[in-house]
């Protein structure tokens, strides 16, 4: 019993503590004002999973320079789209540019999706990079995320 609660216990502490910085970041993010810099588009965890993504994508989609995203500057939000009736999930998008490892700065576009992660557990976040669209699985110009 003592193993279960403690289990309990470590699961409740591992949401709240996945869920907190997105409700204090949600708090503080007035609807419909876009800054230069905002603070959930430029958070460390959605640039992370954007790195690890494109890493994937460089590596096994044919005639793509191997590069990798060195840094991210610039990062603001174009649109925000609250839950709502019609569509229950958050969304929020984004605009930076991104440093490749070639040196080259690109214009990448990305959607962070809340509540959207795996089993329903934290955030989805899906990106663009120009150029690196090969397949236009976002359409022509990442139209899709803009």
């Amino acid at each position: 019993m003592a193993r279960l609660q403690a289990l309990a216990a470590g699961l409740a502490a591992s949401l709240a503590a996945t869920l907190a910085p997105m409700t204090t970041a949600d708090a503080a993010d007035p609807v419909g004002v876009y800054t230069a810099y905002d603070g959930v588009c430029a958070d460390a965890s959605v640039r992370s999973a954007i790195q690890r993504s494109f890493r994937y994508q460089v590596t096994h989609v044919v005639n793509l320079p191997d590069v990798d995203i060195v840094d991210f500057y610039g990062a603001r939000e174009t649109r925000f789209r609250p839950a709502g009736v019609d569509s229950p999930i958050e969304r929020r998008y984004c605009q930076a540019t991104a440093r490749l490892s070639d040196g080259r700065d690109r214009t990448i576009w990305y959607l962070i999706e809340y509540g959207q992660g795996f089993a329903g557990i934290g955030n989805n976040v899906e990106f663009c990079v120009s150029g690196f669209d090969r397949w236009n699985v976002y359409d022509g110009h990442c139209r899709v995320l803009r």
